[in-house]
Parts: C-alpha cells; sequence; structure tokens
C-alpha cells in the first residue's frame, strides 16, 4: 500500500511540475513577422450644427467598466480637436454617440493626438494630448466625457534637445508608459527622431526632463510619428511601433523591442519588405478601403499607467482613408478600422 501511495505521489508531482511549467497564454513570444484581418470602416466623424468634421483619426482605446472607451481626433480645414465615444462591442462603435470635448475643460484650439490611461498610484485617468506642448487633463471617471480638467503642461518649453534637432518637424504624438520606478513621455518630431523624457512614478505628471534621442533615421520617413510603447505581458519585454512613409508614399508601422523604457530597442518586424502592418500583410475581408495602415492604439489587456499586451492574437485600432482621396492634409476623410493579428503563435 505504501508503494502504491508513493508511486501515485510521484505521478502526481510529475503532473504538477509538467503543469507549472506549461507557459501560460499570456507568456507567449511575438512573432517575428505578423499578418492581419482588418474589418470595414467601425467609426467614422459625426458633424453636428458646430463641427464640421472631414476626418476622425489618431484613436486611443481602453476596455473598462464592461465598455470601450474610444478618443480621437477630430480634423478639418480649420484644424482639430478631440472627440469621445464608448460601447461594450465593436459592432456598436458606428452608432456610438461622439462627445466633441471642446465643450469640456479641455476647451477649444489645438488639442490632438489623444492616449488615455489609467494612473494607479492616484486613482485618476490621464488623456495625453498634443497642443503645441506636451498636455494632460484628468478625470475620476472615464465614462463622463464632462469630468475632463482643463489642460496642463508636462514642459515649459520644448526641451533644448528636440529643439536642435526638429528641423522643419513637428513636436507631436507624445505617448507615456510607466514601469515600476519610472514614467516615460516619448514624442515625436516628423524630422527622423524619437525622444525619450524621464520622471519618477512618485512625482508624475511633474518633474519630466533628461530628454534624449531614443531612436533616430536620417530618412525621417522611416522614423515619422505615432510611436506606440507597450509591456508585452508574462515576458520581460517591451514593444516599440512607429508610424513610416513607405516608398509607395503609403503610412506603415515598424516594430522593435527592448528589455527596458531606456532602450536599446532591436528590430522586430522593422522594414518596408516585414513591417509591423502594412496594407499588403493585411485581408479586407469585406474589401479594401484603406491603403494607409496608419495613426492608432493596440487593444490592451489592462488600462493602467504600464500598457500591457497580451501577445496572443493582437488587435490594433488604427485610421486609414479612401485611398483615391487628395487634397488638403487636414481635410483628408480619416475614419477607424480594426486589424487583427492572423498568425498568432498561442
Amino acid at each position: 500500500m505504501k508503494s502504491r501511495i508513493r508511486y501515485l505521489t510521484a505521478i502526481a508531482a510529475v503532473l504538477l511540475t509538467a503543469l507549472l511549467n506549461v507557459p501560460a497564454a499570456n507568456a507567449a513570444a511575438l512573432p517575428g513577422s505578423f499578418r492581419w484581418s482588418s474589418s470595414g470602416v467601425l467609426i467614422s466623424p459625426k458633424s453636428d450644427a458646430t463641427h464640421n468634421i472631414a476626418g476622425i483619426k489618431d484613436p486611443t482605446v481602453v476596455y473598462s467598466g464592461g465598455k470601450y472607451h474610444v478618443f480621437a481626433s477630430t480634423a478639418n480645414a480649420a484644424g482639430y480637436n478631440l472627440v469621445y465615444l464608448n460601447f461594450s462591442d465593436w459592432s456598436q462603435a458606428a452608432s456610438a454617440p461622439q462627445y466633441y470635448l471642446d465643450r469640456t475643460a479641455i476647451g477649444s484650439g489645438y488639442r490632438a493626438a489623444p492616449q488615455v490611461f489609467y494612473f494607479a498610484p492616484q486613482g485618476k485617468w490621464y488623456l495625453v494630448y498634443q497642443n503645441g506642448n506636451a498636455a494632460y487633463s484628468t478625470n475620476s471617471d472615464i465614462a463622463n466625457p464632462n469630468g475632463w480638467s482643463a489642460p496642463k503642461n508636462f514642459f515649459g518649453a520644448m526641451p533644448d534637445i528636440i529643439k536642435q534637432n526638429i528641423g522643419n518637424g513637428y513636436w507631436v504624438d507624445m505617448w507615456v508608459i510607466c514601469d515600476s520606478a519610472n514614467c516615460s513621455l516619448f514624442s515625436s518630431d516628423d524630422n527622423g527622431h524619437l525622444y525619450r523624457s524621464q520622471t519618477t512614478v512618485a512625482n508624475f505628471p511633474n518633474g519630466f526632463g533628461n530628454t534624449v534621442i531614443a531612436m533616430r533615421d536620417s530618412n525621417k520617413n522611416n522614423l515619422f510619428e505615432a510611436g506606440n510603447v507597450y509591456k508585452v505581458a508574462g515576458q520581460n519585454q517591451y514593444l516599440l511601433l512607429v508610424e513610416a512613409i513607405g516608398s509607395d508614399g503609403r503610412r506603415y508601422f515598424r516594430s522593435w523591442t527592448s528589455s527596458s523604457l531606456a532602450g536599446s530597442w532591436s528590430p522586430l518586424a522593422a522594414s518596408e519588405s516585414n513591417p509591423f502592418a502594412r496594407a499588403n500583410t493585411v485581408t479586407f475581408p469585406g474589401g479594401q478601403w484603406s491603403k494607409d495602415i496608419s495613426h492608432g492604439e493596440m487593444i490592451r489587456s489592462g488600462n493602467d499607467q504600464t500598457l500591457p499586451i497580451n501577445p496572443c492574437r493582437l488587435q490594433y485600432l488604427y485610421q486609414g482613408k479612401n485611398p483615391n482621396a487628395g487634397g488638403d492634409y487636414n481635410s483628408l476623410p480619416w475614419r477607424l478600422g480594426l486589424l487583427t493579428q492572423t498568425n498568432s503563435t498561442c
């Protein structure tokens, strides 16, 4: 009897060891190349008596309280501001009411390229955006569009290193992500540079400094704008995405990874022939409505300041447009669609 118990105990130990060593779904590694399927247009502008909107673009998204919360830029010939909508399922996105944030304390004037996250140490939602500087507003309830505070700037002025390298570009697309000790603010200049500034989690949102060039490219189109950085769940790894302009003039994304927000960044799918996401690596079951895969946001697995993503079956909310559209840049008919990865390794 004792030998049988010892045998069963040994079998149980082997099985337990095997179970403990099976990688969790969220511990999977990212592949070296990516393939995607795109939805049709999910979100289009909803103009009203005081808002004649040509394009909706630059989306950011979190899932909280059983709903997707999407913030985006509104664009027309007169300039940019921000819009908010929420829905419980992507099938409802097109019909969801849109709330113009220029009617809130965020105010009118140039506001664009939002990023939203929950800053857990303070119990507040942060909406980061560009206003000529790097700005933010806060809110205790993400579902209340009237709850956002008036804009405050992260910097007193453009950091000197950006002034020295921006050339004829623009300081754009601010992106905040934190680890356990520090918060990094990434930004671009449309001139081949990706910048990173830093402060401590304890001091956030104040104290951003130590601005450095995190990455550069002599061809500004290769490292253009719309940088996103995420923590890969289950891995000691961060994923960096940056929008590029291809040899055909179309927008697409390149990607890199690093074990630290400070870099260095190693190419993952980082070329025009092996991109993170480009129109020729995307299928469009409902018909190809865009040849640009442009500024957007990954669907995260959490909504706090660490920006986690599950590397299994990635999804990316992006801006696209009618391939035949042209004319004034601010008047281009950008719309939002969703990419879903089709070659997941897990």
